[in-house]
This record gives structure tokens, sequence and C-alpha cells, in this order.
């Protein structure tokens, strides 16, 4: 651990001069051993392998066989068919998800271009990638760190590690510093610099101590590579699904091949109907009904300011039930806000300061003039914490440019983190005033005079008791506290000697990174929904937990657990206590995934929010991934499922609700499917058993299979989102498709579909005994038609299709009016019906096939009135 060593022993470990830096045969050598100070990435994926991972799929394969046998028997238009369906399947998911990873491209472009070094006693700049250990770093304000550095010397360095630590302010640097402590956090090594962060403010050297995929931005690249991919819970059920449609596929051929053999039926005639069984146990148009579905959804979601990087995240969205969020810049403001203060022995909020009184004002003016950030409407640059209080002036109407114009500075003394002070001098009707800002313990010992009701009194015991209790109950607030002090002074000081001493103390203020304010109603549904939110930050214990009781995370400090504790954890230990936890403070990258892991452990699905550099590996590792489009790093970008455009908390919600609806249109759209092609087998399989011919041919359920389904399960996909979802706890992942009831209503109707098919082959026989393809016809016309009837039933399974409307999803409508041009066509065109091999229908012919077609419909609506007229009894 470099951090815990003093310079001396890093400088003699690294073998190196701080004076003159290494040679350029040391550097040589070192390159040979360390390589360059870069990131290593995985080769992306190319279109080809994309596209060969979307048909790595068992119903993929399924059909790819069905489709080989179609056309070695010589059913070519049902083996084109087929192939069809699968090559929509796969360009779709091509077109979703042919982004290659961008994470690991990300971190790389996160590195420098340059790098200010110091070898053979000369100073030079070299690019970033040719740092190797042992160099001597040159830092400077606005240049960013190359490299991981042990500090050796420092001069008020700050660096900004937001991106890194989650740290909402920039953390003073002193090289000084030796840490005790093994398990010290990376926003507590005071003594290191860390690659990709920035310098802010103030100047230093530090010894390359880590370079490349050494480095802790290397080792989050690392942890990037090393996460696999898991699937949705959706996905994971619909390859179950598509292994026992396939065993069941199987199992009916084979079974049916019996049965021909033991009725003594032609063989070539029993592998034809095990054909039309198979085809009718798969149904070829689910794998691309799920992915537009999908694809859909993801349109949808744009709206709601979400963009969809990874097509499965749609449907896992539904099924989050803890949402796991990093703290600043997405709870937060992610912006130093002055919220408090005390003066003139009163305290309040910043927007009740009355510049009348002479303590206000000259509290105010104090913390606005001695200040070195800039501030206008379009720019602010400088300290986070010094625009805070230029920006609370400015909201008050006192700017810095103003009162430099009456106050202008004639000299300063620069905030140094031993004195933790900062002072400006400046004239005014040719006398001179110093102003002090600072933290409050260093100030109260250099005052010895406090400004109260426009008078210069003692500063008492008793007073700087009463001040103390001011800053504690800030500090409990988890604001940070400054105070502001002054000095009459006769002339220009010429030296820094007796400036801070014997000031008047005139007030403190208290500033934080306040929540953002929508944050708290969206957590509040969040509840509702039974989702959790969990709060993960680099911040400290106390600033967490009192940001995530204002918004309803926590309510007692015992939810909260500091990475210094989770260190003495064991996984499984974590695993036990994960459930009591809502507040995770001053943790690293590696915590992040370590509380992910815990949460998973417990059977909940997990999405984690965040933005920074630090957030990458936990993005990654959750169910599903949510960075911040405006405030959020590539990296956070390029390791995520979603990215939100408007970085607001409550988008996720929105996403939640879309999600869950989403994932119940999937389901409509399955079932109605399943529920279709169980008719099918029924009808078929029924047939067999009773000697009877095969009702359907392999085309006719091919046809009603992806052309005449697939349009209704289309528009049940995007059916209108049920208004109550968020009041419902989010799905069990583990439950099946046909939890709910779903798996009876499917085999009713199933059965229903099967049996209204057969009878109408059975009428058509008994009615034309010498046209089998008459029989045919009317079975394929009513198997056709009244799964389209079916699909209104799949709307919901209680509520009645006229409670719903009729026409509240116009596309359904349509699908069902285009699938009955469509059946009509295929029969009266000479040219199809010869392919589809079917036979001309007459008036009569028609009314009966209608009357059976809207049997579904009927009874299924007769269910639906008895179940809710139970339910109300």
């Amino acid at each position: 651990m470099w951090f815990n060593q003093s310079t001396e022993d890093v400088l003699k470990e690294l073998e190196v001069n701080s004076s003159t830096g290494l040679s350029e045969n040391d550097v040589i050598k070192r390159r040979e051993t360390y390589g360059l100070n870069e990131l290593v990435t995985k080769k992306p994926k190319t279109l080809i392998r994309i596209f060969l991972s979307q048909l790595n799929n068992i119903m993929i394969y399924i059909l790819i066989g069905a489709a080989l046998i179609s056309g070695f028997i010589g059913e070519i238009s049902d083996a084109v068919i087929i192939g069809i369906v699968i090559l929509i399947n796969a360009i779709v998911g091509v077109i979703q998800e042919s982004k290659a990873e961008k994470a690991l491209d990300a971190l790389k472009k996160l590195s420098t271009p340059k790098a200010l070094i110091k070898r053979d006693g000369i100073s030079k700049e070299i690019p970033s990638q040719e740092v190797v250990p042992g160099d001597v770093v040159i830092i400077d304000a606005g240049r960013y760190i190359p490299c991981d550095l042990r500090l050796i010397e420092t001069a008020n360095l700050q660096i900004e590690e937001s991106a890194l630590t989650g740290e909402s302010v920039p953390a003073d640097k002193q090289a000084d510093l030796v840490i005790d402590a093994e398990d010290t956090p990376l926003g507590d090594q005071k003594n290191m610099a860390f690659k990709s962060t920035l310098a802010t403010y103030g100047r230093g050297i530090g010894i390359a101590v880590a370079t490349g995929m050494d480095t802790q931005i290397g080792k989050i690249a690392t942890m990037l590579e090393e996460s696999a991919d898991e699937q949705t819970p959706l996905q994971k059920k619909i390859e179950e699904l598509g292994k026992i449609l396939g065993f069941a596929a199987i199992g009916i051929c084979v079974l049916m091949f019996l049965v021909g053999v033991l009725q003594d039926r032609d063989l070539y005639e029993m592998f034809l109907i095990a054909l039309s069984l198979a085809v009718a146990a798969i149904p070829e148009g689910l794998p691309a009904i799920v992915t537009i579905v999908l694809a859909m959804g993801v349109q949808r979601l744009i709206k709601e300011h979400a963009i969809v990087r990874k097509l499965p995240a749609v449907e896992t969205l539904g099924s989050v039930s803890i949402i796991c969020s990093d703290k600043t810049g997405t709870l937060t403001q992610n912006k130093m806000t002055v919220t408090n203060f005390w003066a003139d022995n009163g305290s309040g909020e910043i927007a009740s300061l009355d510049l009348t009184q002479n303590a206000h004002r000259l509290l105010l003016e104090n913390l606005v003039l001695c200040n070195d950030s800039t501030y206008s409407e379009s720019t602010k640059t400088g300290d986070p914490t010094e625009i805070a209080l230029l920006d609370a002036g400015h909201k008050l109407k006192i700017t810095k440019e103003t009162l430099e114009k009456t106050y202008p500075r004639v000299y300063e003394i620069p905030f140094d983190s031993d004195r933790k002070l900062m002072t400006t001098v400046h004239e005014h009707d040719n006398r001179f005033i110093a102003m002090t800002k600072g933290a409050l313990d260093s100030l109260l010992k250099i005052s010895t005079t406090a400004y109260l009701k426009g008078e210069t009194v003692p500063l008492t015991e008793e007073l700087k008791n009463k001040i103390m209790e001011a800053s504690n109950s800030m500090s409990d607030g988890a604001l940070r506290v400054l105070g502001a002090a002054y000095k009459p002074l006769d002339a220009i000081p010429s030296n820094n000697d007796s400036v801070e001493e014997n000031l008047t103390f005139i007030g403190l203020v208290g500033m934080i990174d306040p929540p953002r304010l929508e944050v708290k109603d969206s957590i509040a549904l969040c509840k509702k929904a039974g989702i959790k939110t969990v709060m993960i930050t680099g911040d400290h214990k106390n600033t967490a937990f009192a940001i995530a009781k204002e918004l309803g995370i926590a309510k007692n400090i015992e939810e909260v657990i500091s990475g210094a504790e989770l260190d003495k954890l064991t996984q499984d230990q974590l695993n036990d206590k994960i459930q009591d936890l809502s507040v995770f403070a001053r943790v690293s990258p590696e915590h992040k995934v370590t509380i992910v892991k815990a949460i998973r452990s417990k059977g909940n699905i997990v999405s984690m929010t965040g933005d920074g550099v630090n957030d990458a590996p936990s993005l990654k590792a959750a169910d599903i991934g949510v960075a911040m489009g405006i405030t959020g790093t590539d990296v956070a970008k390029g390791a995520a499922d979603i990215v939100l455009t408007d970085d607001n908390f409550s988008t996720i919600v929105s996403a939640i609700k879309e999600g869950r609806n989403i994932f119940n249109n999937i389901k409509k759209s399955i079932i109605f499917l399943l529920s279709c092609n169980l008719g099918e087998v029924i009808a078929l399989f029924l047939a067999i058993l009773l000697g009877w011919a095969a009702p359907l041919r392999p085309i006719h359920i091919l046809w009603v299979n992806l052309v005449t389904d697939t349009l209704p399960a289309l528009s049940l996909g995007v059916d209108s989102g049920d208004p109550t979802v968020m009041e419902k706890k989010p799905r069990d992942p583990k439950a099946t498709l046909f939890a709910e009831g779903a798996g009876i209503r499917l085999i009713l109707n199933g059965a229903l579909i099967g049996i209204l098919t057969l009878a109408a082959f059975a009428i058509g026989n008994r009615i034309y005994p010498d046209s089998l393809m008459h029989a045919q016809t009317m079975a394929f016309v009513v198997l056709s038609i009244s799964q389209l009837f079916h699909s209104l039933n799949m709307r919901h399974p209680d509520k009645s299709i006229f409670q719903l409307g009729l026409f509240t999803n116009k596309k359904l409508i349509y699908s069902i009016l285009l699938g009955i041009l469509l059946q009509v066509i295929v029969i009266t065109i000479p040219a199809l019906a010869s392919v589809f091999k079917v036979y001309p229908l007459t008036l009569n012919d028609w009314v009966f096939v209608l009357a059976l077609s809207v049997m579904p419909l009927l009874i299924n609506e007769i269910v639906k009135a008895i179940r809710r007229t139970s339910h109300k009894a």
C-alpha cells in the first residue's frame, strides 16, 4: 500500500531521485516490464458475430430443423416461410444490439493525452501512455492525472475525484501524510492521486506508482471485462419454454408415428402428419414477436427520456424490486448549495438573510469578496464551495463583480490546508479591511471579538459555545460549515504575519449538495410499488444518512454502513445482513459490486443507477444498469443497459412502469400464441387417434402461425398499459409465464379452439364426403378466424372487452379485420388456393364457419361475467 509509506520509502522502493527523475535507460527497462500506460480493451464484436448470436436459441434451432425437413420433403413454401421468420428475428435483434461494448473504449478516452514529467533533471511533456512507474510527475491546476501517484510535494492541491470516489467536492491533498490504516477508502487517501482525475487547484509533484491496468481505473476496466452478461428473467423463461416445446414436438411426432404404424397407415403420410404436429407445437412467430414488442417498448421509453442500449433490459425493468442509486448527481443535484446561516446571534435559512441588518450583509459580503471563483449566468468556474457562496450572493443580488468595484482587492493570503483559512484585503475610502473565511475551529482560535447588533463585542466562552452549537446543529444535518471574520487595517500588509490574528467573528454558513426536488415523490411511488431504494455513495456516513433520511430512504442510522465496516464482513455475512441496510457510505467500486451481489443473493432483481467511472462495474453487475445521460461519464453509459437523457431519478420510475406493462403485454402475446398452437395440436392429435384423415396441412398451420396469429399477437404487445400496474408488488422472477391462472386459461382456450376446428372438419366431411380438401378448408378457416376472435379475450383475464372498450386497441381490431381479409383472399384467389390446397367455400359454409369461430369470444365473455359476479359476492 503506497499510501501508508513515507515519501522516502516510496522513492527508495521505486529507485528514483525526486530531483532528477528517471534516466532514459530506466524508462526503457520499465516500459519492457510494465508496458504502456494504457487500458487493454477487448476486440469489439463483428456484425456477423452479433447476427450469429441472435440464432443461438433453442426455438431458432427447432425452426431451422423444421425448415430443413420441409425443404427435404419438397414443401418448399413451408421452408421459405420459416426462413423469413428466422431472418426477421435476427435482423431486429442485430439492429438493437449492434453497438459494441463501449465501456473500455470510454475508459481509454479518459486518459489525458499529455503528462508533465521530470527525466534526467529536465521537465518535459510526453504522451501519457509513455509514463512508467517511478516517473516524477508534475501536477498543476487544470491538468488530468496520467496514472496513480504517491504525492511527494503539495501546495494547496485539490483534485476532483467525484467520477472515481463519488465525493461531491474536490479532495484536499497532503503529501506529508502517512496513513496507517490499510483499509482506508480511496476518498480518504489524501496522499495519493489517481489516474484520470482532475487537479482543480494548487500544485504538486507525485511519483508514478501504478500505470495502465494496475491503476484504480485499470482495476475497474478489469472488473468490467470479467463481468459476464446474464440472461434476463424473460430470456430464461422463453429458453425454458423453447426446450419444453422442442421436447413436446419430438414426443408428439414419435407418438403420432407409432399410432399411425399401429393403424397401418401409409408411413410417408404419417411422416407428413408428424411434421404437421411438430409445426403446430412450435409458435414460429414467437421469437420475432417478443423481439419486435421489446423494440416497440424501446421507442416508447425514448419518449420517457430513457434510451435502452440492450433490448432485453426493457422487460427486466418490469421485475425490478430494488433500485441501488448513487447519491451524487443522481439523488442530489451535484451542486454545492448554501442552505443555512448563523449571524447576529440568530440562525435561519439562507433565503431569510436580511440585508438591512449590518451583520447579515457583512457575512454575505465577506463570503463573496474572499473568493477566487468567478460566477455569471452562463459560466461558473472555480472551487464548488466558492461557487456556492457566489451563488448565494447572486440570489440576494450581491455580486462579486459589483462589490469589487467598491472594495477592490489589494492583497491576499491564499487558502492553505494547514491553516484551513483564506484571507483577502480590500480598499474602501482610503481604509482597508481584511476578509477571512475558513474552518470554524481555525477561525475561532484567531478571533477575539464578534460583530453583534451593529457593535463589536468580546468573543466570550458563552458566545463561542453558542457559535459551536449552531455549527454542530448544521453538521448534524450533514452541512459543510464555513466561518467568516474580518479585521480593519490601517494599511496594506507588508507580510502575512499579523493579518490573521485578533479578528472579529461575523457568522457562519452551512452548505450541502441538495437532493433533487422530484426524487422524494419518486421514492415514495417506488415504495407503493413494492420497490426499495438503496443509496450507495462515496460520501461520509453522516452526510449520506442526512440525505437518505430527507428522501425517505432510511429512518435511522442503523440502516447505514460504511465501506470500512463492509471490509470486515465476508460475502456471506453481508448477504445475511443486507435486508436491514438502506445506505452504503464511503464505498469503493469493489464494494458496490459486492453490495449488488448480496442484494441479488436474496432473489431480488436489482437496478443500479450511477454516473461516475466508479459506478461502471456495479452497473454491469446489476440485472439492469441505469446511467445518467447528461452528467454521466462515457464509461458509465457504456456499461449500462439504459441511459437517462434527463438525469432524472423519477424517469427510472416511469421506465419501470413502462417495463411492467411491456412484460404484461409480452405475456399476453405468448399465452395467446401458445393457446392457438395448442388448439392446432389438439385438432390434429384427436383426428389421428380417431383414425380420421389429417384435418390440416403443414402449410395451413404455418400460415395461421406466421400471418394470422402474428398480427394480433403484435397488437396485444402494444396494448394500452394497466393504470394500476404501479400499485402491485414486483413480479416474482421465479414465477412462470403460466402463473395467476394463465396456464389454465391457455389449456381451456386451446382445447376449445381445437375442438371447434375438429368440429368444422367433421361436419365438412359429412356435408362433402367426396372432398377432403373442402373439409380441410372449413377446418382451416375456423382455426384461423377463431384464433383472431380469441385475441380479444387476451386483453384482460377478468374484464369484458366491452368494459375495456372495443376500440381502445385499434391496432388489434385492424389486425383481426386484416386477418379475416387475408383468409378470404387465400381461399378465393385461384393461384393462392392452389398453393394452399384449399377449396372455395359457399355462402352457407361461411355462415357456419363464422358461427363456430366466434364461440371462443362468447364463451370467454360468459365465463368472465360469472367470475366477476362471484368476486362481488
